[in-house]
């Protein structure tokens, strides 16, 4: 039988070399683990649990759900079966040249997000986190590394790119969907073509449990949903039962192929176009076992055979052994797809679904019951009504009624939104901020519901000092202002806060305001406005927020811009005299500061000793001021185009132009403005 190589698949990973990578989805509450060879899940985990999550919900909780998984393809080429695989049973996982995993990676995990402020943003990206990796079972060595692979002398030429989405919002922040494009890069026709998605998952809280080895895996109970395309597992004993009391899920969410859609829901069409109807088939066997339910099927023949038919059919009372606690495998697979022809591509995709374990008063024998599963299935169709998009009958086509955004094509991965973010603008004064929004929110219409939903805004603020003791993402929310003659919030209106007419800064038009009285200068505060909608009840939806991470500013009140065309102007320092260390200072000689007030929008301070020797030189550019001359708000300010400073000021960390820490005494100061050539001269004092 002859070898299939992509000569130039060969030579572009042979050029990268084999290079393991892995990085996490941790954009939601759901914290899964990708590798650039084409696994999922993190193997060692329960040796290993304070690394990356493998499939850990919620996250940071140790409750995880997965320890590997990996796609199956199994096609007949020229008559004969060929299987290839990039997980299988391992008790350690992915190894190079392991037999089984026979994906190489084309590259490492390249990361995309669709949130705007986001490093990884793109207008590309489908989801909050995408994670992408491209993989080929093409070679027969490991690149680079001369290693065979193990026991894959007859490769598929398959290239394929996997898609792991992931979303932030509160309603979709529990599942990850991983979309396989498969392409078939061979000079051969793959026929009778199954795909499937191999798993070993396991209900466990890492943290807690005790159980290590066969021990470890063996709590465990998986289930059958009668939906036709999901199954399930749960925990059913172990010492670290009452701290878990999860579900992990899989769903096969479709196949795109060609012009049609490959999914049980559409079986009619492929009926009638006379061919064999989508199925999806179910196995389960014992770990790495020869004998039991099912066994593991060890040769490329007999991956085909459980890819192509669920096994346990025709075992006696086998969905009730499926939910007694053992360490099983689990392998899901849909088909068949008729061909694949050199060149062509299918997307196989599936969800990856945690949701709480649900308690069950009138459960007597088990805890997994239809009512212990209520959330499962609401997560799960979660995940479905994310990939369908507007696909709302789930055929494949547009049909009337069903293009929501009015494009003219069918939509895949369409949520629910909240409002547009508010366009806004932080002007902070002495003692004092000014925010100002304009009234876009307001024109937001939901993607689903093609309703204008928009209900309010809420503003919150970190509380003072927080930045210090790392807690400055803690918000509390100090007012809020929402619609009249509704259910929803306080129904206390606009009027507090619209104005009579708009306020026009920088090109930028605003409708409200809200001021803020009584803050301390120099201090940091963190502010986020939000706005919100009225929720769904038909879809079951609390009110939905936009980004806090989007449309936050940390803000520092003090002396707005002075002006130096006469003896007036006058510049001082604060605090004055510094003594040793303010109360906003960090932990070490780096990070003080004290600040000079009433400055003009574009000076140079000088800073002298009493002796008139120079210590530091500054210059000041209101405009462009953010603090990022000093380690204070490095350290402690986040992202430096989140802040905002009133203008007047600007913050020195009481260290020379070499970098050294000043003695205590008093210094001289002279502030040149720019703009008239006056100087003020003055002096401070520093106590140690």
């Amino acid at each position: 039988m002859p070898i299939v190589i992509v000569l130039f698949l060969l030579a572009s990973s042979l050029a990268w070399g084999q290079s393991f990578e892995e990085r996490s989805i941790h954009t939601g509450n759901i914290g899964l683990n990708v590798t650039n060879v084409g696994t999922l899940g993190r193997p060692n985990i329960r040796n290993s649990p304070d690394g990356a999550p493998s499939m850990e919900y919620p996250i940071n909780s140790g409750i995880e759900h997965l320890f590997e998984a990996g796609l199956w393809i199994g096609a007949q080429v020229n008559g004969e079966l060929r299987v290839s695989t990039s997980a299988v049973d391992a008790a350690s996982g992915y190894s190079t040249g392991r037999a089984g995993f026979e994906f190489t990676a084309l590259g490492p995990v390249s990361e995309l997000s669709s949130l705007p402020n986001n490093e990884f943003f793109s207008g590309s990206a489908i989801s909050h986190q995408d994670l992408v990796v491209r993989t080929t079972d093409s070679n027969v060595f490991v690149p680079g590394s001369g290693i065979p692979i193990n026991s894959h002398e007859f490769p598929l030429g398959a290239v394929v790119k996997q898609s792991a989405y992931a979303w932030n919002y509160s309603f979709a922040d529990f599942f990850v969907i991983v979309d396989y494009e498969i392409t078939n890069s061979s000079k051969e026709n793959w026929d009778s073509v199954y795909v499937g998605f191999w798993s070993d998952m396991v209900v466990r809280n890492v943290n807690v449990t005790r159980d290590g080895g066969a021990a470890f895996f063996s709590k465990g109970g998986a289930g059958i949903l009668p939906d036709e395309t999901s199954f399930y597992v749960f925990q059913v004993s172990g010492d670290d039962l009452a701290y878990t009391q999860s579900y992990g899920a899989a769903r096969i969410l479709g196949v795109e192929w060609g012009n049609e859609f490959f999914h049980p829901a559409n079986r009619q069409r492929f009926i009638d176009l006379g061919m064999e109807p989508p199925r999806v088939n179910y196995n389960f066997w014992e770990y790495n076992s020869t004998t039991g339910l099912t066994v593991y099927p060890a040769t490329d023949n007999a991956k085909y055979a459980v890819l192509k038919k669920s096994m346990g059919n025709a075992i006696p009372d086998y969905e009730n052994r499926l939910k007694l606690a053992s360490n099983k495998i689990q392998l899901i697979s849909i088909g068949p797809i008729p061909s694949i022809s050199p060149g062509q591509s299918a997307h196989f995709v599936m969800a990856l679904v945690c949701a709480k374990q649900l308690p069950d008063p009138n459960a007597t024998t088990t805890t997994d019951t239809e009512t212990a599963r209520a959330q499962l299935m609401k997560h799960l169709d979660w995940a479905k009504r994310t990939y369908i998009g507007e696909d709302i009958n789930e055929n494949g086509r547009l049909d009337p009624g069903e293009d929501l955004n009015q494009d003219n094509k069918l939509d895949k991965y369409i949520l629910p939104e909240p409002p547009l973010m508010p366009s806004t603008r932080i002007v902070p004064g002495n003692n004092e901020v000014r925010i100002y929004w304009a009234d876009n929110s307001l024109s937001s219409i939901d993607p689903i519901s093609k309703e204008r939903d928009f209900e309010g805004f809420k503003l919150y603020r970190s509380n003072l000092g927080s930045d210090l003791s790392g807690t400055g993402n803690e918000l509390q929310l100090i007012a809020q202002w929402d619609s009249l003659g509704n259910a929803v919030g306080f129904n206390n209106g606009f009027e507090e806060i619209k104005l009579k007419e708009p306020v026009v800064i920088d090109s930028q038009e605003y409708h409200f305001m809200y001021q803020i009285k009584g803050l301390l200068n120099g201090w940091q505060y963190r502010f986020v406005l939000t706005a919100f909608d009225q929720g769904d009840d038909n879809l079951g939806l609390d009110p939905l927020e936009s980004s806090f991470t989007a449309n936050a500013f940390q803000v520092v009140a003090g002396t707005g811009l002075a002006s130096a065309i006469d003896d007036t102007w006058t510049v001082g320092v604060y605090p004055n005299p510094y003594r040793g260390a303010a109360a906003w200072d960090g932990e070490n000689s780096k990070t003080r500061k004290l600040y000079f007030t009433n400055l003009t929008a574009h000076c140079t301070i000088n800073i002298y000793t009493t002796s008139g020797e120079p210590v530091a030189q500054i210059e000041h550019q209101a405009q462009d001021y953010r603090g990022s001359d000093i380690r204070w708000f490095q350290d402690f300010a986040g992202d430096g185009s989140t802040r905002v400073f009133s203008g007047g000021e600007h913050a020195w960390d009481l260290l020379s132009s070499s970098g050294q820490s000043i003695a205590q005494g008093m210094y001289l100061f002279a502030v040149k403005d720019h703009s008239t050539g006056r100087v003020y001269k003055g002096t401070f004092a520093v106590i140690k």
